[in-house]
């Protein structure tokens, strides 16, 4: 069997939530660690995946936070890289759907930073899959970093790519001019309606999972909120249904689902490769399970995944 690690690079960010004070002229933030690739390695360790997070974490207030977040949920921070930048603020505005809007305060901030020589001490042998996304692709000076890193470690690495569109920092022309390269770089290809809206406009799901297929993507997984999700592999298709639950809000639903996806995929030793073995039921069935750990995370405030034992389903769903 492939080795289980999964190999989690990019962002933490403090999710900033803000609450009405105490006074009509104050406005209180409660801090949440967040980023979608933090969110994304939590949510694997806490389900007993042995997750390696690659962040470079500032030592500011918001990195120590981050630090202890991210132990505390079991996640490996050996080659997390101590930065002398300061952490990334997002502040995030809930409407009555429990949607977020976020305004970024990421200037000069530590997570887009790489150097060559930080990724360049990382062993992957005990990697079965290394996941990335969001900011850390398209923020300079390090996207281009990571771009070669995942060039390195795809030989021996199932490459798993979520880009998490974020048109306030970054307009979605640079994810378009980049993605037809990531596809031929990742195995797995994860994004959300939002994300298909922004990168190919007004273009049916379908047509899409076409297009990122030729661009050399073998599974592509697109997240619908309520609707569920579409998944294709190398174009058969399956529409697998969301689960009801009661939305407190949708902050880090598709990185929950994403780790969910992996999880499933690599507990059964389906990573570690191109995902030659793979079916359409196995992708299926882990998209199944992937549902109900974005569900439980759509039940509590912030990205706040779910541990293993808080799956009611979990039992019959995850063997191994």
């Amino acid at each position: 069997m492939s080795p289980r690690q999964i190999t989690v690079l990019g962002e933490c960010v403090a999710d900033a939530f803000a609450e009405p004070g105490s006074t009509s002229n104050e406005l209180a933030l409660r801090v949440l660690p967040g980023g979608g690739p933090a969110n994304t390695a939590v949510a694997l360790a806490r389900l007993g995946t042995a997750a390696r997070f690659l962040a470079r974490l500032s030592g500011d207030v918001f990195g120590r936070l981050f630090r202890g977040h991210l132990e505390a949920s079991g996640v490996d921070l050996s080659n997390a890289v101590a930065a002398a930048e300061p952490s990334t603020l997002a502040v995030a505005e809930l409407d009555a759907r429990g949607q977020a809007a976020f305004s970024f305060h990421a200037q000069n901030t530590a997570d887009w930073q790489w150097t060559a020589e930080e990724l360049a001490r990382v062993d992957l042998s005990e990697s079965a899959c290394v996941h990335t996304g969001s900011l850390a692709l398209v923020r300079q000076p390090g996207a281009a970093v990571v771009e070669d890193f995942l060039a390195a470690a795809a030989p021996g690495a199932t490459i798993s790519i979520d880009p998490n569109v974020r048109p306030l920092l970054v307009h979605p022309d640079v994810y378009r001019a980049r993605l037809a390269h990531w596809c031929r770089l990742a195995d797995v290809l994860r994004l959300s309606e939002d994300d298909l809206e922004l990168l190919l406009p007004d273009t049916p799901p379908e047509q899409a999972c076409d297009i990122w297929h030729a661009a050399g993507a073998r599974l592509v997984v697109i997240t619908r909120g309520a609707d569920g999700v579409l998944a294709s592999l190398d174009g058969e298709r399956v529409e697998v249904p969301a689960v009801p639950v009661n939305v407190v809000d949708t902050v880090g639903a598709g990185d929950s689902f994403t780790a969910g996806l992996l999880h499933h995929l690599g507990a059964r030793g389906l990573l570690g490769g191109r995902l030659t073995r793979l079916r359409l039921d196995e992708v299926a069935e882990a998209c199944r399970f992937a549902v109900q750990v974005a569900a439980l995370t759509c039940s509590v405030a912030g990205p706040n995944p779910p541990w293993r034992d808080q799956l009611p389903q979990l039992a019959a769903t995850d063997r191994v």
